[in-house]
């Protein structure tokens, strides 16, 4: 069993210094798309399924990614990214603004998340059920009898290319990888736009265990079509 993660292009956050609760790709973050889907093309030979978040960001990363692998997308709404207050409206310099005050919160804060928005519990319990139910509707689950890091994998799901974030693949990595979660996930595994990470369950110990194979791979763009 292969997940393959990918982060989206590169988003437009801002429209003339307006911040966009939904935002669409930059030229540029089409341009990314583009890149990958030629590359997964070129170096797999099979993708079972493709995962989407609901994310306009990542269904447009999506679109050459389907096109090129010839797989029906399914929109998972649980692995949108962590959802942030509502700034419709409001200066794209204020809400940057939020961002850097926030930074320097004390730890028990950060779980709270920022007011107004998702709380990063919330945030890590929704993407931890999210992929706690793409498994087990495949076949794969914990260790009948709880031993941890070991999985069951009854029914090989192939491989599977999941299109979401950078907070929602870091996520799903910590939790496969068996780490305690932190409520600045993206912070631990920082993910490029268009990066893939890729979690292959491995026989061992008469069970399976997810083994990082590759993290942040963006070998698909040159130095300037790389951004975070």
């Amino acid at each position: 069993m292969d997940l393959i993660f990918i982060r989206h292009g590169q988003p437009a956050w801002s429209v003339d210094g307006y911040s966009q609760p939904d935002p669409a790709l930059t030229e540029l973050g089409h341009r990314q798309a583009e890149l990958t889907a030629k590359r997964l093309s070129a170096e797999l030979d099979e993708v079972a399924e493709i995962l989407v978040s609901p994310a306009l960001r990542s269904q447009q990363t999506a679109v050459p990614i389907v096109e090129a692998m010839g797989v029906t997308p399914q929109t998972i709404d649980d692995l949108v990214e962590i959802q942030l207050p509502n700034w419709e409206g409001k200066l794209e310099q204020q809400v940057q603004k939020i961002f850097l005050d926030a930074r320097h919160r004390p730890p028990e804060e950060w779980w709270d998340g920022l007011e107004g928005g998702e709380s990063f519990r919330d945030f890590h319990e929704r993407i931890v059920g999210a992929m706690s139910r793409i498994l087990s509707e495949r076949s794969v689950r914990p260790h009948d009898e709880g031993i941890p890091h070991l999985w069951h994998v009854e029914t090989d799901p192939k491989r599977i290319v999941i299109v979401a974030h950078g907070g929602t693949n870091a996520v799903a990595l910590g939790w496969l990888l068996g780490l305690d979660p932190t409520p600045w996930e993206w912070e631990r595994f920082v993910l490029g736009h268009t990066s893939m990470a890729r979690v292959q369950a491995t026989p061992l110990a008469g069970e399976h265990v997810f083994s990082l194979r590759t993290f942040n791979d963006v070998e698909h763009l040159s130095a300037s079509e790389r951004t975070r």
